[in-house]
C-alpha cells in the first residue's frame, strides 16, 4: 500500500461548526491571540485563559465529524493514511482515523503545569485550582505560541515516506507545520484542497490545487486518484 499522509487545517473543522483559529483582524473570538494563546497571556490572566479554552471545548463536545473527516477516514481502506493535523479537535479520531499526529496539542486533554508529561484525559472545565493528584495546576493540553511542538520530529519522518501528500483546509501560514511540505521529497503528488488556497510557488513543489472547501474537494480526490 502507498502511504498517504494528510496535512489538515482549520478549514476542515470549520465545516463542522468549529471556529477557525482567527478571523480577518487577527482575533480569536475577539481576543487579541496572543492574550489566549502564549504561555505569557496565561501568567498575565490565567483566568481568562483557563475560559477561552472552556469554552472551545465545550463547543467542541456539540459538533460532529462531517463528510471530509470521513472520506480521510475512508481512504484507510486502499491506503497506509496518517493524518497531521493542526487542529486540536478529536474530529478525525471520531470519523474513524487511526493513524493521527497532533501538532497543537488536544483540547479534550489537560497537564500538568508543572511536569508537562503528565497528561490526562479531559472533557470538564479546567479552573483555577483544578489539580492532579500530586497537586499540580493543569493547563490545556495545547502547544501556545513560543512553545516547542514535540510532536513536529514525528510528523517530519511521516511526510518524508509519503508517496502521496494531501493538504486540506490550511492557509499554509503556520509554521513550522507549513513546513512539513519542504520535507516531501518523496512524494509522486501533492494536493492542496482549500476554498481560498494561498499561493504555493514558494514551495519550489509541482502541488495540484483544488480550490475548494474540504467536504466539495475530497470526492475530488478521490476520483484523481482512481478510487
Amino acid at each position: 500500500m502507498k502511504n498517504l499522509v494528510f496535512l489538515t487545517g482549520a478549514g476542515i473543522s470549520a465545516e463542522s461548526g468549529l471556529k477557525t483559529f482567527r478571523d480577518a483582524n487577527g482575533l480569536w473570538e475577539g481576543h487579541d491571540v496572543m492574550k489566549v494563546a502564549s504561555y505569557e497571556g496565561f501568567q498575565q490572566n490565567p483566568e481568562l485563559v483557563l475560559d477561552f479554552y472552556n469554552q472551545r471545548r465545550r463547543q467542541l463536545l456539540t459538533v460532529h465529524p462531517n463528510a471530509a473527516h470521513k472520506q480521510i477516514a475512508a481512504f484507510q481502506k486502499d491506503f497506509n493514511v496518517t493524518v497531521i493535523t493542526q487542529n486540536v479537535d478529536d474530529l478525525h479520531e471520531r470519523a474513524g482515523s487511526k493513524h493521527i499526529i497532533h501538532l497543537h496539542g488536544e483540547l479534550l486533554k489537560a497537564r500538568s503545569l508543572v511536569e508537562d508529561h503528565l497528561i490526562y484525559e479531559w472533557k470538564e472545565d479546567i479552573l483555577i485550582g483544578t489539580t492532579n493528584s500530586k497537586n499540580q495546576q493543569l493547563r490545556p493540553h495545547i502547544v501556545w505560541f513560543g512553545e516547542a511542538v514535540p510532536e513536529m520530529q514525528s510528523a517530519v519522518s511521516v511526510v518524508e515516506k509519503a508517496d502521496i501528500l494531501v493538504i486540506v483546509g490550511t492557509s499554509l501560514q503556520v509554521y513550522p507545520a507549513a513546513g512539513l511540505i519542504d520535507y516531501a521529497s518523496n512524494a509522486q503528488q501533492i494536493f492542496y484542497i482549500d476554498q481560498h488556497p494561498a499561493d504555493t510557488k514558494y514551495f519550489n513543489k509541482n502541488i495540484h490545487i483544488i480550490a475548494e472547501k474540504a467536504t466539495k474537494g475530497l470526492p475530488v480526490l478521490n476520483q484523481l486518484l482512481g478510487y
